[in-house]
């Protein structure tokens, strides 16, 4: 069964003549009665019967005619809207999940006004034609368009009792409850910056991804140390500095060589240098 034959049976449906339905479709009256005569196997009913004048419709086709209008409605709604779409510009992006949201933002912000007519989709992780991800990330055969750059701190609820503090000393951690991301590379940097503290700090929580340890500091789980743009997306969260601790990170789009064959992307690439 198909949107053709369904307009088929709608306009015997309403035409109840055979002659008439098939001067409607622009079609051979023989060419109509083979197309009913599928849908009826297909249905395993019988949806007319055929009279010295026109056609009398049976109680199936009665049961079929408001679902039929119904189909044929839709298909012709989704076809106006592609058409409509045919000068877009479509591209996917990935998005990894460790980004600020803020940050997120400004770069889409940037990219409807880099590319008109641009029709975006958003994926996680490392999908679509070009990805917002740490330069740390980038795949070998990729290229890189940095950004923006940031700074990882101490992330806490701003009434915590170290929050007022403009900067802090590894050692002013001790007896502090810390949220650990052991899976994600700045964890070892982190404990590396600590020293021998390292080995006294409790560890109040542990997560998967920065961004679980920004919420779970939000929460007032304890103290994670998360680039300042997760830190920023939390309301309720203070940022302090660790002590002689220089670790940042450089976020940006990262795209196959290829991949600019792509008019959305070159555009963007483009908009992105521009700004």
């Amino acid at each position: 069964m198909d949107i053709r034959s369904l307009k088929a049976f709608i306009a015997v449906f309403e035409e109840r003549n055979i002659t008439q339905a098939s001067a409607r479709l622009y079609l051979s009256q023989p060419a109509l009665s083979a197309t009913i005569r599928q849908l009826e196997e297909q249905l395993g009913a019988v949806l007319f019967q055929r009279q010295p004048r026109g056609v009398e419709v049976t109680d199936a086709a009665r049961l079929l005619y408001p679902s039929a209008r119904r189909l044929v409605e839709e298909a012709d709604s989704l076809t106006q809207l592609f058409r409509g779409r045919q000068d877009c510009l479509p591209l996917t992006l990935g998005v990894a999940a460790d980004l600020g949201q803020a940050d997120v933002a400004r770069v889409l912000a940037a990219a409807y006004r880099a590319v008109d007519g641009l029709l975006l989709e958003l994926a996680a992780g490392c999908a679509g034609d070009a990805r917002l991800d740490e330069e740390a990330n980038r795949c070998e055969d990729e290229l890189f368009l940095p950004l923006w750059e940031e700074d990882y701190v101490l992330a806490m609820r701003a009434d915590a009792p170290l929050a007022g503090q403009p900067l802090l000393r590894p050692g002013q951690l001790l007896g502090q409850d810390l949220i650990a991301c052991p899976d994600h590379p700045s964890h070892q940097r982190f404990a590396s910056l600590l020293g021998v503290a390292a080995r006294e700090l409790a560890v109040a929580a542990r997560c998967a991804t920065l961004q679980q340890a920004a919420t779970l500091a939000a929460a007032g789980a304890g103290i994670a140390f998360v680039p300042q743009g997760l830190a920023k997306d939390h309301p309720e969260l203070g940022c302090v500095r660790l002590e002689q601790a220089e670790l940042s990170r450089r976020v940006g789009l990262c795209y196959a060589p290829d991949a600019l064959a792509k008019p959305a992307l070159a555009r963007l690439k483009q908009g992105l240098a521009a700004g």
